[in-house]
């Protein structure tokens, strides 16, 4: 596998060596020793979550405060932009975000530390959506930054028009008013 940083050191994509011919392809998609030896990173996965949305849905910008999670993220079919934002206040870059694109196609898949919200846009008809988590849901510790917050600034390539958000995401705090992380 290649570790590439991101504009965010600490959020890393991730490219799984894909073996491919006439029949089709093949890559681990994760492997615990591989993983830890190409980032230095050693966390247990506890939880695996798998999401279907559609074009134009808007997932985010979501965290935990008392069960932090670190997140692998993926795309097993259509693309995604994917963000992570560094809520850790002392971070040189707090405040700051890091976006990508994951798709079926290009396999990559973004490792997101703890102390980061995390949200995607998606771009094609449809999209599924896996990741692991280091930590398990908590709806108590659930938290989420405002997807459009200017002091965040992230330029989501949305078309023209709004992104479908739910009822939850409209709810999303500014970055002034969010909880963060030490």
């Amino acid at each position: 596998m290649q570790v590439i940083p991101t504009g965010i050191p600490d959020v890393l994509l991730i490219e799984p060596k894909v073996f491919g011919d006439e029949r089709g392809f093949f890559f681990e998609s994760f492997n615990a020793r591989e993983f830890a030896e190409a980032t230095g990173i050693e966390r247990q996965f506890v939880q695996d979550n798998h999401s279907k949305s559609a074009q134009n849905v808007l997932r985010g910008l979501h965290y935990q405060v008392g069960k932090p999670q670190g997140k692998l993220v993926r795309v097993v079919q259509g693309e995604v932009f994917d963000v992570a934002v560094d809520l850790r206040k002392s971070a040189k870059t707090f405040g700051q975000w890091a976006g990508v694109r994951l798709s079926a196609e290009n396999k990559k898949q973004l490792w997101i530390p703890e102390g980061f919200a995390h949200g995607f846009l998606v771009l094609s008809e449809t999209a599924e959506f896996l990741y692991k988590t280091t930590d398990y849901y908590d709806p108590a510790s659930e938290r989420c930054l405002r997807w459009d917050d200017p002091a965040v600034g992230v330029a989501w390539p949305l078309p023209a028009g709004a992104p479908l958000l739910s009822a939850k995401d409209r709810q999303g705090l500014d970055l002034a008013a969010c909880e963060k992380f030490s």
